[in-house]
Parts: structure tokens; C-alpha cells; sequence
């Protein structure tokens, strides 16, 4: 039986409930855990404004649990010139998924990036994380092939 859960816009007091679900997030990546360095990565997006975190807790008080989180950024389309967010990140921990959670953490995200005016929200996934592209399609999100991507390390 799947565990209510409640989404919550994370403000600096949550960064230690955050922290944790963002370390996982970057071991699924395959990065090495470091718990001071994603609360000091977390906790700096939350305190210069330059991200909007959503933490789905259960429980109350200190006896809330942080079980996923979602991070957008905010970015423009030059061309609509408009402002659109992207959906960075979005981890569930393995024992809360299946319930519902990453699908309350979408919706949060979009609700806020409608109410905040934008015309979209993007985001992009690894070709091989099935699950999640089963859920975004799910919920109305279209495979974009129209561009293509690069990047370059520096």
C-alpha cells in the first residue's frame, strides 16, 4: 500500500531533508556520494533563488521523511520570448517508488511553472531510464526529436 505523501516547496530549513534524496540522485548517475557537498549545492540553489525545489515528505514534524524531490530551473525561449522552466531532477527513493510519488512531484512542477507564467517545462532523461520515460509520456509529455544536442566540457 502505497504512503500519502505531501509536496512542499523546499525553503532552507528543508535542505537537510533535500540533501540526502539529491545525494542518492547523483549515485543513480553514477557520481560518487559526497552528503556535505550536495547539502552545500542544494541548500546554495535554495538561498540565491536560483532554483525551485518540491520535497515530498511523509510524516510530521520531526518525524517528517523526506521521500523525493523534484529541481527546476529557470531558463527563456528566445524565439517565443517567453520564460520556461526546466525540470532538472527528480528522484524518488527506491523504497517510495511505485506509489504515486514521482507522479505528485510532475504535477507539482507544472502547476507551479503554469502558475508562474511559463509557456513550457523540458526536461531530459538518459535513453536507457525506461521507467521515467514510461511516466513523462504517461502524463502527456512528448519525446522531442526535432533538435539535436551538445555540449562540451570545460
Amino acid at each position: 500500500m502505497a504512503t500519502a505523501v505531501r509536496i512542499i516547496r523546499a525553503g532552507l530549513g528543508d535542505i537537510d531533508l533535500v540533501a540526502p534524496l539529491f545525494d542518492s540522485y547523483r549515485q543513480f548517475y553514477e557520481q560518487p556520494s559526497d552528503p556535505a557537498a550536495a547539502r552545500e549545492y542544494v541548500g546554495q540553489r535554495v538561498s540565491r533563488d536560483e532554483s525551485v525545489v518540491f520535497l515530498a515528505l511523509t510524516g510530521f514534524g520531526p518525524k517528517a521523511l523526506g521521500v523525493g524531490f523534484t529541481q527546476l530551473y529557470p531558463s527563456f525561449t528566445s524565439v517565443g520570448m517567453k520564460k520556461i522552466w526546466i525540470l532538472n531532477d527528480l528522484f524518488v527513493h527506491p523504497d517510495h517508488r511505485r506509489g504515486g510519488t514521482a507522479r505528485a512531484l510532475i504535477e507539482k512542477a507544472e502547476n507551479f511553472a503554469r502558475s508562474d507564467g511559463a509557456v513550457r517545462v523540458k526536461l531530459q532523461t538518459e535513453h536507457t531510464n525506461a521507467a521515467a520515460r514510461k511516466l513523462y509520456e504517461k502524463l502527456g509529455w512528448e519525446f522531442e526529436d526535432k533538435y539535436i544536442q551538445y555540449k562540451k566540457k570545460l
